[in-house]
């Protein structure tokens, strides 16, 4: 009996056993063995999550040194077609690097109207003076009084023959600038109440964003204004001060045609200039300029663009000039010429007694004739920091009335006729201009003495005159 009450325990603990799960034990044991599988979906997710955040962090700390090395890459690009391989290269005390570059290999021949062209090496005659003034005062600038100025560089070593040399232009220089395609360029011109104002026979000057100058010009009106082919004038050389990184001031002539009425200004230019955005310093600069529509896209400053054809191993258009003037003490100067090769038709440029180069006559429409107005005198520009007028100095930063030693000034003005004859400019055949005379003049005056007693020193200016100012003053808020 015990064995049959055993057997059916047995039989029924085996029945239980085989017996379906009841539907709350089931779903215990799902719930168990979903939570590991849940658990598993929300550290999958959140693993993402972090994922992404850190490929975001990422890209934000990368995407910065991507634009970088971009906008460098481009720089880089840009600065390989200006700098052109060197045969020797010289450092300038004043931290500038002047490469000498084989003649035929110069960047000018890069512009498209100069495929094929052939240099010049010299013009094919030099203009003619009519009187003994401008070489009786010529003479005179070795004096203890007033001497040449001339240029840094050639304290390092000069440029070999067949060379041209070139101030390096760096990285540094086109980032000053914000932007590659102004690099080089003014500012384009906008309309001005000062534009709208002006007489008929008024002179062709950028007068929008800020520029104010104090200048003489020839005046296109008169009834005996010839066409001109070319412009002298020696020039004063200073170190104005310039309130504001992007400001600049400068001493120059302007050779003109055309007009900005029609945005089709032909206009060649060259002087010194102090310009710490284009050149990273407050030194003077011999500076060259060229446009043939008023600004707008054609042309530069000296040789960051295709154009202006250098042939002199020794200047250097862009680099520093010294020594320079100071006030009560000794006066340095530089004659620049621009004039119409007769035969040829291109535009040169001599600094003193040397051959710099010229502008071919295929970069313009008016120039390939003949210049209208000739303008000779000082431009800074005016952001107006603060609200207030600029304190940057035009000239020597005083007034005219101060006078030789103080002031600055541009002495034997003269023009270029038809017959490639250099001709003194009469003084009430020029006009002057001063936007507003309280913060920068001018001077006029005319001088044929020996005796210094008009101009200061060494006589024999001619037609002239002092200009410039301090900018800010009282009378000048």
């Amino acid at each position: 009996m015990r064995h049959t009450a055993d057997s059916r325990k047995k039989k029924r603990r085996r029945r239980m056993s085989m017996s379906p799960p009841s539907p709350s034990s089931s779903s215990s044991r799902s719930a168990a063995a979903a939570a590991p599988c849940q658990w598993c979906c929300y550290s999958q997710s959140q693993s993402q999550q972090q994922l992404m955040l850190l490929l975001a962090l990422a890209l934000a700390l990368l995407l910065p040194h991507l634009a970088v090395a971009g906008r460098m890459a481009r720089i880089q690009s840009h600065l390989d077609r200006i700098n052109k391989p060197a045969l020797r290269s010289i450092r300038s005390v004043d931290g500038d690097t002047i490469d000498c570059v084989a003649a035929h290999q110069q960047h000018a021949l890069d512009h498209p109207l100069l495929k094929g062209h052939t240099i010049q090496a010299e013009p094919t005659e030099m203009p003619a003076s009519r009187r003994g003034l401008a070489a009786l005062a010529d003479a005179k600038t070795g004096s203890s009084s007033r001497g040449g100025a001339w240029q840094t560089w050639h304290h390092g070593g000069h440029c070999p023959r067949g060379t041209v040399a070139v101030r390096r232009t760096t990285a540094a220089d086109v980032l000053r600038a914000g932007s590659i395609s102004r690099f080089g360029c003014k500012k384009r011109k906008k309309r001005s109440s000062v534009d709208a104002a002006r007489a008929a026979n008024a002179p062709d000057v950028i007068s929008g964003n800020g520029h104010e100058h104090a200048i003489a010009y020839t005046a296109p009106s008169s009834q005996q204004q010839q066409p001109v082919y070319g412009a002298k004038a020696t020039i004063n050389v200073w170190d104005p001060a310039i309130q504001e990184s992007n400001g600049f001031s400068l001493s120059q002539l302007w050779i003109l045609s055309g007009s900005f009425n029609g945005s089709d200004l032909n206009s060649i230019e060259a002087g010194w200039q102090v310009s710490p955005e284009l050149y990273g310093d407050s030194r003077p600069r011999l500076f060259t300029y060229w446009t043939s529509d008023a600004y707008e896209a054609t042309g530069c400053y000296n040789a960051l663009c295709p154009g202006f054809v250098q042939t002199s191993s020794r200047i250097a258009i862009g680099a520093s000039i010294s020594p320079v003037s100071s006030p009560g003490g000794a006066q340095y100067d530089m004659t620049l010429l621009v004039w119409k090769d007769p035969k040829l038709g291109n535009w040169w440029l001599s600094y003193g007694d040397q051959l710099v180069g010229y502008w071919p006559a295929q970069l313009f429409t008016h120039l390939s004739d003949h210049a209208t107005m000739v303008e000779w005198g000082g431009e800074v520009v005016d952001t107006r920091p603060g609200g207030v007028h600029t304190a940057t100095q035009m000239g020597s930063g005083r007034f005219a009335a101060e006078g030789f030693g103080r002031a600055s000034y541009f002495r034997n003005l003269e023009t270029v006729d038809a017959d490639n004859s250099l001709a003194e400019v009469p003084l009430d055949a020029i006009q002057t201009l001063a936007e507003d005379a309280a913060c920068y003049d001018i001077r006029k005056a005319y001088d044929d003495d020996d005796d210094g007693h008009s101009a200061g020193s060494g006589g024999g200016w001619g037609t002239h005159f002092y200009y410039g100012g301090p900018g800010h003053n009282p009378a000048c808020p």
